[in-house]
């Protein structure tokens, strides 16, 4: 039986999360859907310098909403280069882990 979409997001957001936190990355709040009206995903700032990414689920393959969560956490720990290339298929590879792990 497949999981509804949201199940299926608060899944991937705890499996990304553990995964973020193994190398020390901060790790933002995640929500759904973005604020921002026509936007797939966002990625606030706040004062105290937390983040929050906010991405739409329903309508969207479960692949593309995996993407731009992890996108929302390079974005929210400031990557670029070769350390959010790095960083990127660390968190690919948790995701298809715990796929794998679930089946």
């Amino acid at each position: 039986m497949e999981q509804s979409s949201s199940l299926r997001f608060a899944t991937t957001v705890r499996t990304l999360s553990q995964a973020a936190r193994s190398r020390s990355l901060v790790v933002p709040g995640f929500r759904t859907p973005p604020r921002v009206p026509g936007a797939e995903r966002t990625v606030r700032h706040a004062a105290d310098g937390s983040s929050t990414v906010a991405v739409v689920v329903k309508g969207r393959p479960h692949q593309a909403v995996v993407a731009d969560l992890i996108e929302g956490i390079v974005i929210a720990n400031d990557l670029s280069g070769a350390e959010a290339t790095r960083v990127r298929t660390h968190l690919w590879e948790a995701v298809v882990h715990a796929q794998v792990d679930a089946a």
